[in-house]
């Protein structure tokens, strides 16, 4: 039985892992703190029996101990930080508060516990990270690799590296046994809705503009929030202490094909189900009118990557990770997702 601290696991990627952990590992114990911000939201793990929420923040070094202590967590995985660019290009110093100064302080915190007061017992701190901090490619760069350097090119991915440097750092010199893992853009259940997926689907429902920044061309590898799941189960179980794992999706796709993707599927998911049309009576779809003609482009981003690709061969050979769910079998499941539970984001949207 392990007891598990569970950063920022009443959020997207967090709440998906609680979920998962809870129904794979039905004996082991979780805690979890998060801050509950805008993008964190307690009905996300409501009904985990395994999960206690602790509201509190990461930096709060004496209470971050102070669980350790208590709830003898042997186990710290790491999901809390902020990760919206747009946000981060408004409103950097969020980003340098909770991701570097956050992580700074669940580092002292398991250094204090685990190693000063410890008594040899095993730990493991995990870091989840992104593609981010490797910058941008070329149409003809090979993937990103483990062994690519940093060039982040974000307030958000800079805050990122910095994070993932003090990790490794942690550990070569005071030798906390950690593991990170970079992945690909995440989607799925409980994603807040401002990233492009549940944004456009939810502007689709609602008739609403889809914006498409720049020429729609920037490449994005896409991983289901379950696979995601899956490879930190196998860096827990399986990763080497020090080591860094990138996780993809293996769906390597331009923003406009994504787009096109949602578009077929809310089309499909109308014609299927007359119903939808009352329950959203402003999609174009409820007249039998085609989700893409609220496409609009909009100005890029300010520093937008060009490109982003995992190569995952390492985490393939040595956790025998591999994603299950296609791109348009996991989009589908997760429209699905969307429309069973509209009290879940309703609020979300209308805060």
């Amino acid at each position: 039985m392990a007891n598990l601290l569970v950063t920022g696991g009443a959020g997207f990627i967090g709440g998906n892992f609680v979920h998962y952990w809870a129904d794979n590992h039905p004996s082991d114990a979780m805690i979890v703190l998060d801050s509950l911000t805008y993008a964190g939201n307690a009905s996300t793990i409501a009904g985990v029996e395994q999960a206690e929420l602790v509201v509190g923040d990461i930096r709060d070094t004496a209470l971050v101990e102070e669980l350790l202590r208590d709830r003898s967590i042997d186990t710290v995985v790491h999901f809390a930080a902020e990760s919206h660019v747009d946000r981060s290009i408004t409103g950097p110093d969020a980003f340098i508060e909770t991701n570097i100064l956050g992580t700074n302080s669940l580092l002292k915190a398991t250094r204090t516990v685990w190693l000063d007061e410890g008594n040899g017992k095993p730990h493991r701190f995990h870091h989840i990270s992104t593609d981010e901090v490797y910058g941008s490619l070329d149409p003809e760069d090979p993937a990103f690799s483990e062994t690519t350097p940093y060039q982040p090119n974000s307030p958000y991915s800079a805050s990122k590296a910095s994070s993932d440097h003090l990790v490794r750092a942690y550990h070569h010199t005071f030798g906390l046994e950690v593991t990170t893992s970079n992945c690909s853009n995440n989607y799925g259940p409980y994603q807040y809705p401002e990233k492009l997926i549940p944004l456009f689907l939810l502007n689709a429902l609602h008739g609403r503009d889809l914006p498409i920044y720049g020429d729609g061309m920037n490449v994005r590898d896409w991983l289901h929030v379950e696979d995601h799941c899956r490879g930190i189960e196998a860096c827990l179980l399986k990763g080497k202490p020090g080591e860094t794992y990138n996780i993809g999706g293996g769906a390597e796709l331009p923003n406009s094909a994504v787009i096109d993707n949602i578009c077929m599927h809310v089309d499909l998911a109308f014609a299927s189900f007359p119903g939808l049309a009352a329950r959203f009576p402003d999609a174009p779809a409820a007249v039998g009118e085609p989700t893409a003609e609220l496409k609009t482009f909009v100005t890029d981003r300010l520093g937008h990557d060009r490109r982003y690709a995992i190569d995952e061969r390492k985490a393939r050979a040595e956790l025998n990770y591999m994603p299950l769910h296609t791109f348009d079998n996991g989009l589908a499941l997760t429209l699905q997702w969307y429309l069973d539970n509209e009290d879940w984001w309703r609020p979300l949207i209308e805060s």
